[in-house]
């Protein structure tokens, strides 16, 4: 008898957890693997769980032992797997059943499976699965793209898994075909430019204070105590704290300085040029992971620079630690700024009136860049229709104001004691160029009439014109 209330394929980490979360919410579901021992150990070691799990030895008999219309969350690799997983499941599913991608695709590709199909009687969900291991087995913050009929057979096993804060579930419809995974995308960029300034903050304690992990894994935890407060901070104190088994020396002090990145980043980046959005703090943060993983030129360059180096004395520690905490707030501002830009440009881009305050909630518990001024994302929201930026609403006007000065200090010092702040250096440029009426785009504009005749607008005429270059030298 048809008795899972849904199916998912894939039992690795992302996939066993949330099958475990969705089977100790109540439901039962459908579990496949393409390598049965997968499937075998998974079952083995569910314990309790085992009775709400029906694991499928055939996809024919996984198929058969949903309730219809038949949802299955696919949790293999994004690209090539997915799609192939599509083909076989297209001969197997029935109309209206429901294919969810929780990978983490490429919006764009989400975009065309929609379309590929269209006509087919199947339906399909993009959703952005944020938490990571821990978020998959005991609640993660969803992001779902797709029909809202889609959305209603899944939704009451969805809010069930999900992340709660306040007794609210942190998951949410937010738009059509891509939204979701869009939305996942940006949350990604926005984790990248939070995760390079706070290592660029650990950098300025450990190379231009000289504190040792431990006492900066304190400085951290003092911090999650107040306005910084939020999950990054929180872990980056448990990290810094840390002893290696091996040697007994910090665990943070044996790791390789090169940083990875599966591509989420790298999208976030590329879609904000698209559509002409600065996202400066993201793309610094995006090429600092390149420029970590050069190690070998690194360390020439070191050798060969070694006359710039510069004795490092940044002032009394407590006073900059004070610095440190309010340039680190103002930064993080203004990446969540440039990222709910990008997201707004997106929603109008691509019509999909995505709910800017809803996703605000969502990210409040579950994800990776989880805060306590998401709270203050969404009230600004809710408060100022049609808001253009973070940085214009009044919450933020007087929290920007009184956090900046301590940001440009620490950029200028970074600057003259030849600390690297690329993230933070970034935020602080992007700040200062947004609220300046008057820039220098005239001049660029200028430039590019004399030597292509692109042509401008005047202050004082409407209109396209041209400037009096003929003859000049």
């Amino acid at each position: 008898m048809s008795n899972a209330e849904i199916g998912l394929i894939g039992l690795g980490t992302m996939g066993s957890n949330l099958a475990l979360n969705i089977a100790e919410k109540g439901n039962r579901i459908a579990v496949f693997n393409r390598s049965p021992d997968k499937t075998d150990a998974f079952m083995a070691a569910a314990g309790n769980l085992k009775g709400h799990l029906l694991p499928g030895k055939t996809l024919e008999e996984f198929i058969a032992s949903i309730r219809p219309p038949r949802p299955v969350i696919l949790m293999v690799n994004a690209g090539a797997p997915v799609d192939e997983q599509i083909v076989v499941l297209r001969k197997l599913m029935a109309s209206d059943d429901i294919i969810i991608d929780a990978g983490n695709a490429n919006f764009r590709d989400t975009m065309r499976r929609f379309k590929e199909l269209e006509g087919s009687g199947l339906t399909y969900i993009g959703m952005g699965v944020s938490g990571g291991e821990e978020g998959a087995r005991h609640g993660p913050s969803i992001m779902v793209g797709g029909s809202p009929e889609s959305y209603a057979r899944v939704e009451k096993v969805l809010t069930a898994i999900a992340a709660r804060y306040n007794d609210e579930p942190c998951c949410a419809w937010l738009g059509p075909n891509g939204a979701g995974h869009f939305v996942k995308t940006i949350h990604n960029g926005i984790e990248y430019a939070d995760m390079q300034m706070i290592a660029e903050i650990y950098g300025v304690l450990r190379d231009g204070v000289g504190l040792a992990p431990k006492a900066i894994g304190e400085v951290f935890a003092k911090w999650n105590k107040g306005k910084l407060n939020s999950y990054l901070i929180e872990i980056t104190a448990a990290v810094l704290k840390a002893d290696d088994p091996k040697t007994g020396k910090p665990m943070v002090d044996v790791i390789v300085d090169s940083a990875g990145q599966k591509g989420t980043g790298r999208w976030s980046v590329i879609e904000s040029q698209m559509m002409g959005i600065p996202a400066t703090a993201i793309e610094a943060a995006v090429a600092a992971r390149s420029l970590s993983a050069m190690r070998a030129e690194r360390a020439i360059a070191e050798n060969l620079y070694a006359k710039l180096n510069k004795a490092r004395s940044l002032g009394d520690p407590n006073s900059l630690i004070d610095k440190l905490e309010h340039a680190l707030f103002a930064g993080k501002i203004a990446a969540y700024a440039q990222g709910f830009a990008v997201l707004e440009a997106a929603s109008k881009e691509f019509s999909w009136n995505l709910p800017m305050s809803t996703i605000a909630r969502i990210w409040r518990a579950g994800c990776i860049i989880r805060s306590q001024f998401l709270d203050t994302i969404a009230t600004a929201y809710e408060e100022n229709n049609g808001l253009a930026s973070l940085l214009v609403a009044p919450a933020f006007v007087t929290m920007m104001q009184a956090a900046t000065p301590a940001l440009r200090h620490i950029v200028a010092r970074g600057a003259q004691d030849a600390l690297p702040l690329p993230a933070l250096s970034s935020a602080l440029s992007y700040f200062d160029s947004y609220r300046q009426a008057c820039g220098t785009a005239n001049l660029i504009q200028a430039q590019r009439d004399y030597f292509g005749a692109h042509g401008f607008e005047r202050l004082d005429s409407p209109g396209e014109f041209h400037g009096p270059w003929g003859g000049i030298q």
